[in-house]
Parts: C-alpha cells; structure tokens; sequence
C-alpha cells in the first residue's frame, strides 16, 4: 500500500543520508612531536577537515594509561580512530588510509610504478634520517629524560654522527631533483621536513654545515601553508 511504500522510501533515504554522511574520526596526536605532525601536514596538504584532535601529553604519560592502551596497545602516538571504533596507529598507514578516502591532491603515487619509489624514498628517510635524530634527540636532550629513561648520552652522539652521513645523501639528492622523491612535492617531503625541523632539538642547522641544497629544499618547504600549521 501507499503507506507501506512511503515508509520504504523513507527509511532508503535515511541509509542514502547515512552513507553520504562523513566519517567523524579523532586524532590523537602530542605538540612538537615529528609523527604526529607528519599526519597534521598531510592533512592540511589534502584540505582534509572534520576531524577531532585529542592532545595526548607524553610528558604526562597519557599514553601509557590504560584507556589509550586500550585503543593503541603500543602506547605510541599518532593513531587515528575511525568512526566505527577501530584504531589505525603508525603515520604512514594513518596517510595511506586517508589518501584513500582523499585521493586528490595525491601525495603517495599514481599507480603502482609511482607509489613503489615514492615508499622507497618514504622509507628511507624515516628509517636513515628521522630515526637517528628521534634517537640523538631522545637520548641527549635534557627536557626528554623523563620519556626515556635510561637516556644513553653516548648512543645518542652516535647517532647524532649518523645524522650529519644522511644529511650529506639528501643534500647530493636535493641538488639533482627539486623534491625527495622527484619532481613533485610528496609525502617524502613532508616526512623528511619534520625530522629536519625535530632536529633543530639536537642544534643540527643544514645551511651552517654546509648542506645547502637540503637548506633551500627546507625553506621552500617552511613556505607551504601545512608546514606553517602546527
């Protein structure tokens, strides 16, 4: 009948409603830490909005209390909560599952030939570069002792020495190519700009150690609004 019909109709329209809706998710980041601005950056890159930002103090141990293990059992911070619950934690599979619901403007690759080498430079400056300054940094300055403990002073000179051998590879990189992975700016970039900016904690200054192609990629980067939004 009309009614039966109209009813119907109703409740198609509400699903239609409920799947035209934008996912409400949380973001759970910490000030001045270089993860959680990787995902800021990608983020304001996109034009992405609409979603909620937690603060979560390290200092205070927030991380390690059991309602936010509850959510990311490694205690680390990013990690963004879907709409439906579950918790996606690690930068790049946070970017990964957003350049998917956001597919312009790319940052990851166009097909597969593209996203391999964009991940391989992606990679390699998390791994050869943001490490070993999260490394010096943690375990040399003063004001992230209560976050690590022990701190080791001579591990984190170390690696303070291996910062300055991959500075050296960016900088013959940045001399041949305007951008980490290329000829476009990518989500390289943005990972490479917040391990270079975590390093001013370790005193490390590209332009004043002689790395000047890796200067002037950093302040044309410094430039782009998303590098200006944390």
């Amino acid at each position: 009948g009309f009614e039966g019909d109209f009813g119907l109709q109703r409740l198609m329209d509400k699903h239609q409603q409920l799947l035209l809706k934008e996912q409400i998710m949380r973001l759970f980041t910490s000030p001045r830490a270089p993860n959680p601005r990787r995902v800021l950056m990608f983020l304001h890159e996109k034009g992405i909005t609409g979603i909620d930002f937690v603060p979560v103090d390290l200092n205070a141990g927030e991380h390690k209390a059991a309602a936010y293990r509850a959510k990311v059992p490694v205690a680390r911070v990013p990690a963004l909560e879907l709409d439906d619950g579950r918790c996606l934690s690690e930068t790049r599979a946070i970017c990964t599952y957003l350049e998917g619901l956001h597919p312009a403007p790319n940052l990851m690759g166009e097909g597969f030939d593209e996203r391999a080498f964009i991940e391989m430079h992606d990679r390699r400056v998390e791994w050869y570069w943001l490490l070993p300054i999260a490394n010096c940094v943690r375990h040399t300055h003063p004001g992230l002792a209560e976050l690590e403990q022990p701190q080791f002073p001579e591990f984190g000179h170390a690696q303070g020495a291996r910062v300055r051998e991959s500075a050296r590879w960016l900088d013959d990189t940045l001399a041949a190519q305007p951008w980490i992975a290329g000829e476009r700016f990518t989500i390289a970039d943005i990972t490479a700009f917040c391990a270079l900016e975590f390093a001013k904690l370790m005193k490390f200054n590209p332009g004043a150690e002689g790395f000047a192609a890796l200067q002037a990629w950093r302040d044309r980067v410094a430039e782009r609004p998303s590098a200006q939004a944390w």
